[in-house]
């Protein structure tokens, strides 16, 4: 992995990755797409690869708090490249909105749905926590200790909103934890 930042440079500005027969990758820019130089602190980097390989390209802004956005046009390939170029946003912030929802069950009886509180979680664009007391489970008829499905999901779930949405969301940390007690005087 090798790493290289430049300041100073302004859009609209060229990029090109090559691979070379031996598998060592170059990196170059360019401000007008016509006379290249190598980025400069980036070297040659070999990566062994499979005979199929997905090329793309993508942006971070480093930072969880901050969203960014980049239009890549003028995408080519060369070489012997097959299939068509696509794009895809990534991120949450082009979710279409949507709540969120769990869903227990026992093999008898219906799902408990316990929806998410915001009715645009999907949109949420930083790490939230979500805790669930299992008690909102069990007062609709979930026998606890008999759950053989979960569900998380987002949209419609026993009538909440009708879904259709799409986006990417990121899920971590589920975890079951035991009640915690109240601290005694």
């Amino acid at each position: 992995m090798t790493g290289s930042t430049e300041a100073d440079i302004t859009a609209p500005h060229w990029v090109k990755i090559e691979r070379d027969v031996m598998g060592n990758f170059t990196a170059s820019r360019s401000a007008n797409g016509t006379t290249w130089e190598q980025v400069a602190g980036a070297i040659a980097v070999s990566i062994p690869m499979t005979s199929n390989v997905y090329i793309g390209l993508a942006l971070t802004s480093h930072d969880t708090a901050q969203t960014c956005q980049a239009a890549f046009s003028n995408v080519t390939t060369t070489g012997n490249v097959s299939g068509q170029w696509s794009n895809q946003d990534v991120g949450i912030t082009s979710n279409a909105t949507e709540p969120m929802y769990v869903a227990l069950s026992n093999k008898t009886g219906s799902p408990a749905v316990v929806a998410q509180d915001d009715p645009a979680a999907a949109t949420i664009d930083v790490w939230t926590e979500w805790r669930i007391p299992l008690q909102a489970f069990a007062d609709q008829g979930v026998n606890l200790a008999d759950v053989d499905s979960i569900a998380i999901g987002l949209g419609s779930k026993a009538g909440l909103v009708s879904s259709g949405g799409s986006g990417t969301v990121f899920f971590d940390d589920i975890r079951l934890y035991p009640p915690i007690s109240e601290p005694q005087p």
